[in-house]
């Protein structure tokens, strides 16, 4: 079997280079140019027939991303490339999985099923399922869901003294669980009401923390800051120590993650999406799951 051959979407290109490294396979250039209109035109810039291919490209902010990607995607199949896989280790547009309120598009579904006709598979790290019980539900491609838990124990462990988990609301408890876990440590789960896209209420019941331990804020994801910014307020008044903000995936809507940083703790993400608090890799859970769906 030829070695496979990874193509990095643009703003991709420092995760290709270290899969490839890890996979032993090849990176095809890939050329994006963009008209005077706004219309864009991938090309590739090596052979792809016969080949299985990997399109490596972290799905936040997706709008602007899609597009490219997918014309890539079938650029490569029309070259003849043998299997055409997605590696998003960020994958957008799963919170949206049940209709609020009359009218509104269900676009979790809508969105798996555009990426499952232009892939043959999906490799991606921890998707936000919350009412989905997992990405079988909705893709209709072998579709892996990766597990950031053990890296994030084991950055733990190696940084952080005496760690308390927090979880800012019931959806965090299952990655808090699994890392408090892995760390022998306590943890909670706080009580979280939302008001608005940015305006949110934290309650934290009856809890107390010890006076020797490191408050870690653990979630799956940091978009607007609202929640993570509320949990470290509330933190701040029961703990002297100040706290570690510890995610998955970093989307950050503008502003949030200095709004964070002001408030004084420590942020920490993985790198699912590139950044300055891009600290955790998951790079070989990433490579271990290509090798596993390619072979």
């Amino acid at each position: 079997m030829s070695p496979p051959l990874f193509i990095s979407m643009p703003g991709n290109e420092a995760l290709a280079a270290r899969l490839v490294v890890r996979s032993g396979g090849f990176l095809v250039p890939l050329d994006v140019h963009t008209f005077p209109d706004g219309e864009v035109r991938p090309r590739l810039m090596q052979d792809v027939a016969g080949h299985s291919i990997a399109l490596v490209c972290t799905l936040d902010r997706p709008n602007e991303k899609f597009l490219p990607l997918v014309f890539t995607a079938a650029a490569a199949r029309e070259l003849g490339a043998r299997k055409v896989g997605l590696v998003a280790p960020y994958l957008g547009y799963m919170r949206q999985d049940k209709r609020f309120h009359p009218g509104e598009a269900l676009t979790s579904r809508t969105f798996a099923a555009l990426i499952s006709g232009a892939f043959d598979w999906l490799v991606t790290v921890d998707p936000h399922l919350h009412r989905t019980p997992s990405l079988a539900e909705i893709y209709s491609i072998p579709a892996l869901a990766l597990h950031a838990g053990p890296v994030l124990s084991e950055w733990v462990k190696a940084n952080v003294p005496r760690p308390f988990f927090i979880g800012p609301d019931e959806e965090s408890r299952q990655w808090v669980a699994d890392v408090a876990k892995q760390c022998s440590a306590p943890f909670a789960i706080l009580h979280k009401e939302r008001r608005g896209d940015r305006t949110i209420g934290i309650a934290a019941g009856d809890l107390s923390l010890p006076d020797d331990v490191t408050p870690v804020l653990l979630d799956d994801i940091v978009s607007s800051g609202g929640t993570v910014i509320e949990t470290i307020h509330l933190i701040k008044g029961l703990s002297r120590h100040a706290p570690i903000v510890l995610a998955i995936h970093g989307v950050f809507a503008k502003g949030a993650e200095q709004a964070i940083r002001d408030t004084g703790a420590a942020l920490v993400t993985s790198n699912t999406i590139p950044g300055r608090a891009a600290a955790v890799e998951v790079d070989r859970l990433i490579a271990s799951a290509i090798a596993d769906i390619m072979r």
